[in-house]
């Protein structure tokens, strides 16, 4: 018989867990607790809670080449960068394509996942349900959890002197929808993270003045980058990931964000040391150069109707605040003794397993943040995750993975820093190809070299896009080779909307003087 599977949650990861689940001849369940697939990416005009939530405006900060599952490209006239409403129609493509609705359970809320008596032995799991007021129990062979970790906000109001006494209105950004509440107010937004600096530029549509305030800064950069390009598909190449590996956080960080000089516009990072947060927005710069948007440090102290900025005796009056202050880890419906979340984290193997847990047969799908796009991530994890299940991948011994997840956290001090956003932050293409590996997909550029080396330098040079795990090994997809030989023209399809002439004879004069105008520039300079 197939072995069971239980799985919490119908978002991004949950949806390629059914499938991966059902590649290798497993009998999944889904326990949605809401109505709909989609999770974080399905848009309501109010807050649920217990589930994430996401403001009107939101667009992806990945490429939809980036962001495709493995097997599945977004479809050709799909914008570059996606609103969510885009995002949750690809996931029902995807969700209708490969027939997963039929395994998935709506308004069933998972209570607890306990451990059988006989866990040791059969490695099983109790997981008590609730569907309309009655709760029910069932045995599982397995449990993949897929519910994230944007669902519980974090809301530090002890660091914050003097909020008790604030007369204005704050909040915690997963509680923003629109811009409209903030009409002719002065707004501060705490936290320079990717919703913190959204919020903060969509505020100056309606704001009377908006400031940012940050301890420790940011790498900020434009999701277009050369020629117009998206910024993953030209800096994620295997290529550019060798050279990257050689370089320490701090350049590579620069590398990454050269648009702006981060100092004259107060946003450099506090540790430059370490690459730290990297956030995409094409439009802080102009907000900060035009005065729509000040940045500021931390937070000294507030009064009742103002705050007090480090560094400074002055207070500036303030009407809103929104705290873009992260979430906290949770899952609730675990056993500390399983999964225990401490300073904010849980040490898991690969970001997937307890290493503790005596059977293989407990998984944390989406517990991650790739520098670099989701989807992707969360499928791989899936497909590597089902393969351990079903007995055909082997996890090493218990100290093995002990000694690995505490060497990464080391690791990480020259990277990214060690805040918990931080620490879920790990190298997408490396992280990738481990799993990969483990599963024997990963693709093999010298190989490729001798057998189609068009493709190889495609693999190599270019966007290292989802679809290169899908050309060999278990899973094999047939159309890798051409939605990666494609990926550019769909990229492209989308933008011209007006036809041009890219021959002409004057474009090629006007790029040639421009050529020679640097040219000359640069000699003038030596001299």
């Amino acid at each position: 018989m197939a072995k069971r599977v239980a799985i919490v949650g119908a978002g991004v990861s949950g949806l390629a867990s059914i499938k991966c689940c059902l590649e290798e001849g497993l009998e999944p369940t889904c326990f949605e607790r809401t109505s709909d697939i989609g999770g974080v990416w399905r848009y309501t005009e109010y807050v649920e809670e217990g589930r994430p939530s996401i403001y009107k405006s939101l667009v992806t900060h990945s490429s939809k080449e980036m962001s495709a599952f493995t097997d599945f490209p977004f479809p050709e006239d799909f914008p570059v960068f996606l609103p969510h409403a885009k995002l949750l129609e690809y996931l029902r493509l995807y969700t209708k394509h490969f027939n997963l609705w039929k395994h998935i359970q709506f308004h069933t809320t998972v209570i607890s996942i306990k451990k059988r008596p006989d866990f040791s032995t059969s490695g099983q799991w109790d997981v008590i349900t609730e569907t309309n007021g009655k709760q029910k129990s069932a045995i599982f062979d397995a449990v993949m959890v897929c519910v994230g970790f944007r669902s519980e906000p974090s809301l530090p109001l002890d660091s914050f002197p003097g909020i008790d006494k604030f007369n204005g209105q704050y909040f915690h950004s997963r509680d923003y929808k629109t811009p409209e509440v903030f009409a002719g107010k002065k707004v501060l937004v705490i936290g320079m993270g990717h919703s913190g600096i959204e919020i903060a530029v969509e505020a100056t549509c309606t704001a009377k003045k908006v400031m940012i305030s940050t301890n420790k800064g940011a790498r900020v950069l434009s999701c277009v980058f050369d020629d117009g390009y998206p910024w993953d598909m030209v800096f994620f190449t295997r290529f550019l990931n060798i050279v990257r590996n050689f370089l320490p956080g701090n350049v590579t960080g620069w590398l990454i964000a050269p648009q702006v000089n981060h100092s004259n516009y107060g946003v450099v990072p506090k540790d430059r040391s370490v690459m730290g947060d990297i956030v995409s927005n094409d439009e802080l710069p102009g907000c900060i150069m035009t005065g729509k948007v000040s940045v500021r440090p931390g937070v000294k102290e507030f009064k009742e109707n103002s705050v007090v900025f480090e560094g400074s005796q002055e207070a500036e009056e303030v009407d809103v605040v929104v705290f873009a202050t992260g979430y906290k880890a949770s899952f609730p419906f675990i056993d500390e003794s399983i999964i225990k979340v401490e300073d904010k984290h849980a040490s898991l193997y690969k970001y997937i397993f307890p290493p503790r847990v005596e059977k293989p047969t407990l998984a944390i799908i989406g517990f991650i943040r790739p520098f670099g796009p989701v989807i992707p991530v969360h499928e791989i994890q899936a497909r590597w995750v089902t393969r351990i299940f079903n007995g055909l991948c082997k996890l090493p011994p218990v100290n093995t993975m002990l000694e690995e997840v505490n060497e990464k956290k080391k690791k990480k001090l020259k990277w990214f820093g060690y805040s918990f956003a931080e620490v879920l932050q790990t190298n997408w293409i490396v992280y990738m190809d481990q799993l990969t590996s483990s599963i024997g997909s990963k693709p093999s550029v010298p190989a490729l070299l001798l057998s189609d080396p068009k493709l190889a330098i495609k693999i190599f040079f270019g966007p290292c896009s989802p679809y290169q795990y899908r050309l060999v090994g278990p899973g094999k997809w047939n159309g890798a080779r051409n939605a990666i030989m494609g990926q550019w023209e769909r990229t492209l399809k989308p933008m011209r909307t007006r036809v041009v002439d890219t021959s002409s004879f004057i474009g090629y004069l006007l790029k040639a003087l421009s050529l020679f105008a640097v040219f000359v520039g640069i000699l003038y300079g030596f001299n």
